[in-house]
């Protein structure tokens, strides 16, 4: 059918069943590179849906490299949701003087640094510095791979990279992390306890709750035995302390590939994780997470401190 590069090397003859099974073995590092730009779950596995239908409608003729192309689909995509978005942040000049960088590809943040600091800079990035970013520092690609994805020399894909790194850098990783996993603790602590007037403190006012519905359809003949009343979506923080309120007791903390969030974890199996987003002291998202699917893309490690009812 057509001569294909994919990520072993070029094939000839290359079926549509080839490429279907070349996307699902993408899918998790695509979802990956996704969730690093937008910081949402969900948002990340639409953007990553979308890719599957742009392949779909695109001639695999046409495509040389397929791991590129969809590297390069996916990050684009990311690109448009943050700027049809509520951003109010414009793409910083790539002309403005530049301070020296420390090592510029050999200075790439530890994996282990991203987590808990994107979360706490996300929002101060531009969307091109965190494409350029998440695409060098986290998934290891070359500026010259960078550069017609950001539609920037490598010089200047190298410049966004820069400046995205040195806000990470600036990030008291400990301190972050342990301010995270206090808001959950303290969040789930409430839930339990049916603290309605804590949950309230705690939320931000705006905070958003989404869950997908394999989570919701789970959770929902579970309501009487103490599991969360959880729906598609919610908003603002009377409605999300009403869904958690004296619930979620077999919930507790967890690190979901470095960030911080939870975990139902009954007997050690993971069936529901929650990506809580903390910001000055208040939780503005929660995303619960219960696709087989997804779960199976993340490295999830619960506290070990187990609560009972």
């Amino acid at each position: 059918m057509a001569l294909i590069r994919f990520d072993g090397g070029v094939r000839e003859n290359v079926t549509t069943s080839d490429v279907v099974a070349e996307f699902t073995r993408q899918r998790p590092r695509l979802r990956g590179i996704a969730l690093r730009i937008l910081g949402s779950y969900h948002d990340a596995e639409d953007a990553v849906q979308e890719a599957w239908l742009r392949l779909q409608r695109t001639d695999p003729a046409g495509i040389d490299n397929l791991e590129a192309w969809l590297t390069t689909v996916v990050s684009r995509i990311s690109l448009d949701q943050l700027r049809t978005g509520a951003w109010r942040y414009e793409d910083l000049s790539i002309d403005a003087p530049e301070p020296a960088d420390d090592g510029i590809e050999d200075g790439a943040v530890e994996a282990d640094e991203v987590g808990a600091a994107m979360l706490v800079v996300l929002d101060t990035l531009a969307p091109l510095e965190r494409l350029a970013f998440v695409l060098h520092d986290v998934f290891g690609l070359s500026f010259d791979r960078v550069a017609p994805i950001v539609d920037r020399t490598p010089e200047a894909a190298r410049q966004l990279a820069s400046r995205a790194r040195r806000r990470v850098r600036a990030v008291d990783v400990a301190a972050e992390r342990t301010r995270q996993r206090e808001a959950v603790e303290a969040f789930l602590r409430a839930s339990r306890d049916g603290d309605f007037g804590t949950l309230l403190q705690l939320l931000d006012p705006e905070v958003e709750l989404r869950a997908d519905a394999e989570v919701v359809a789970a959770a929902a003949p579970q309501g009487d035995h103490g599991a969360p009343l959880l729906t598609r979506r919610a908003r603002g923080a009377d409605a999300v302390a009403r869904i958690f309120n004296g619930r979620a007791r077999e919930t507790r903390w967890a690190d979901l590939d470095g960030w911080v969030g939870a975990a139902y974890a009954p007997g050690g199996t993971v069936y529901a994780v929650y990506s809580v987003v903390v910001r000055d002291g208040r939780i503005t998202r929660i995303e619960v997470i219960g696709a087989t699917d997804h779960l199976s893309d993340l490295a999830v490690t619960p506290s070990a401190e187990r609560h009972l009812p």
